[in-house]
């Protein structure tokens, strides 16, 4: 963690212009969010040992048979040191270079969200939400949900003068995320719809959009998700089984893996049974190194453990706010915008994920940000928290009077 702190200070002690060096050099504020930093590596390294505790019986089973049980742990420092190094390169692009690349990028990634859909593309649990390739599979919702922070607040103010309105105003960034939510409805993916469509909604209220609107749309859209959910089946039958979990019938069936989630955190009790002890993560609880990793942690951490990984997520989404906030008071709307808008990613996710291994909210497939297994979750996490800290690096230089 020295190194990557290091290489921060490298990197936004060079990236300015000499005013800066100046400034620098008369203030005793840092050239980046020390605290910010600190915190995601912490929550990217318990993320590893997690992971490699959680995975490192799955070789027992038939399906894991030809995997050596460093595979998942080998995996995932793998892809946490190549998003380290992404995000090394991205904190060095500026803003308004992200501002001006954001409707394209948009428009490529929704082209990626077809694509998992023709023929022969990657299947997992009758899901089609990967692309192959040679050393890791992409899933393109996972950049979605970042090009979506960055598309919403570029057309946010680009549409400044129309927000009051419906038809310049909200109705074109409606039909954008009506795309991408049939897109990812015929994958089929809900919960990447969902977090997408609270990041949407999200920057948009944020942005001014009319409170009256607003809510008109706000209740269309719960109206939407309960008939995609009455519509269908096998999600009919999952909130049934959420309902009422221990039923033997849900218990070994829909509610299996939250019954399972449930018996680990309250085998874990205040302090855990010990890192590496779960009982559950052997076989008994599905998907332990990926949407139900929080259930591991409580198993093994205890509430201790689980409350340390919640205030660390809650000092990532206060200080997203807090660096937006800072930015729409220096007239840099879009930056401020894009920073709220990783905020709402990033919490609305992690809500998302520990209501669900808590049981607040029915089973679904979310993992937790930068901590479950996963090479586009954890590389698109770095990129956006990468740019969060530029936003943060630009803030301070101009509060110093310095140029970008």
């Amino acid at each position: 963690m020295r190194l990557a702190l290091s290489s921060f200070m490298k990197l936004f002690g060079g990236a300015g212009s000499k005013p800066l060096a100046t400034h620098a050099r008369q203030s005793q504020m840092t050239n980046y969010d020390q605290p910010l930093v600190w915190v995601i590596m912490l929550l990217l390294l318990l993320g590893v040992v997690m992971v490699y505790s959680a995975s490192i019986s799955l070789p027992d089973s038939p399906k894991y048979a030809n995997y050596k049980t460093t595979h998942f742990l080998t995996r995932q420092a793998l892809f946490v040191c190549v998003s380290l190094l992404a995000a090394l390169v991205v904190v060095r692009i500026p803003v308004a270079t992200w501002q001006r690349w954001a409707p394209y990028m948009f428009a490529a990634t929704l082209v990626l969200l077809a694509v998992v859909l023709f023929p022969g593309i990657k299947h997992v649990n009758g899901a089609r939400r990967w692309i192959p390739l040679k050393i890791f599979n992409l899933q393109p919702s996972e950049l979605m949900k970042l090009f979506m922070v960055l598309y919403a607040a570029d057309y946010t103010v680009r549409k400044q003068e129309y927000m009051h309105k419906l038809t310049k105003g909200f109705l074109p960034m409606a039909l954008a995320v009506g795309a991408v939510g049939l897109l990812l409805l015929l994958e089929p993916d809900l919960g990447a719809f969902g977090v997408i469509v609270c990041i949407a909604m999200g920057i948009l209220f944020l942005g001014g959009i009319n409170a009256v609107w607003f809510g008109g749309i706000g209740a269309m859209l719960v109206s939407i998700f309960v008939m995609i959910i009455a519509f269908s089946k096998f999600r009919r039958e999952r909130i049934f089984a959420y309902m009422d979990p221990w039923v033997e019938e849900n218990a070994l069936g829909k509610a299996y893996q939250l019954s399972h989630s449930l018996i680990a955190f309250g085998r874990g009790e205040l302090f855990g049974v010990g890192l590496g002890g779960s009982v559950e993560k052997l076989h008994y609880l599905p998907e332990a190194h990926t949407d139900f990793l929080l259930a591991v942690i409580g198993e093994e951490l205890g509430f201790v453990g689980v409350l340390a990984v919640v205030a660390m997520f809650y000092w990532i989404v206060k200080r997203a706010f807090e660096i937006g906030r800072q930015a729409i008071a220096i007239d840099q709307t879009f930056a401020g915008l894009t920073a709220k808008g990783i905020g709402i990613w990033i919490g609305v996710q992690t809500f998302i994920n520990m209501a669900v291994n808590l049981g607040i909210l029915p089973t679904k497939g979310l993992t937790l940000p930068l901590m479950s297994y996963g090479g586009s979750g954890v590389m698109t996490n770095c990129v956006g928290l990468a740019i969060l800290l530029r936003i943060d690096y630009e803030n301070r230089v101009l509060m110093r009077g310095g140029r970008l």
